[in-house]
């Protein structure tokens, strides 16, 4: 027996649709995340990018638990001395790209490198209900029915 290693030629991407309303942030991420790195498909390469499409709706509407939607920070630095900057999630839902939350989220259980990165543009984050990718048919992922535990009920 051997062991079969996909070529890039030979992928075949899906796309997939998740509505983000009331799913807990954590929990959709790590599904996304796989999704997105083809650890779903049976003949998943870890060095070639065999992941689907996904598009995410209703970002604004993710759900955290506990007080992590005022007191979890996130950081980034502009690169100049004493260039750091933070914002709450809260802070990021109020401004003009609430999705960051979800993108961010999924960029951190993906590899870091080129091949996490390619594989990270098949991510579309939306913050309403509406997206351009009606044209590529994208099948309903339900992922609040895979475990009680993944949607909030208040």
């Amino acid at each position: 027996m051997k062991t079969y290693s996909m070529k890039p030629a030979e992928v075949e991407k899906k796309w997939f649709l998740v509505d983000a309303d009331g799913l807990v942030l954590g929990r959709m991420a790590s599904i996304i995340a796989n999704i997105l790195r083809g650890k779903h498909k049976p003949s998943y390469t870890p060095h070639v990018d065999c992941g689907d499409n996904v598009i995410v709706i209703n970002a604004e509407k993710v759900a955290l638990t506990g007080k992590k939607k005022s007191d979890k920070v996130y950081f980034r630095h502009t690169g100049y001395p004493g260039g750091i900057k933070s914002e709450t999630p809260e802070e990021i839902f109020a401004g003009k790209n609430p999705g960051k939350v979800v993108q961010k989220a999924v960029q951190r259980m993906v590899p870091s490198g080129s091949l996490g990165r390619t594989q990270l543009s098949n991510l579309k984050v939306y913050a309403g209900a509406e997206h351009p990718h009606d044209a590529q048919k994208p099948q309903e992922l339900n992922i609040a029915s895979m475990n009680n535990k993944n949607k909030r009920s208040s």
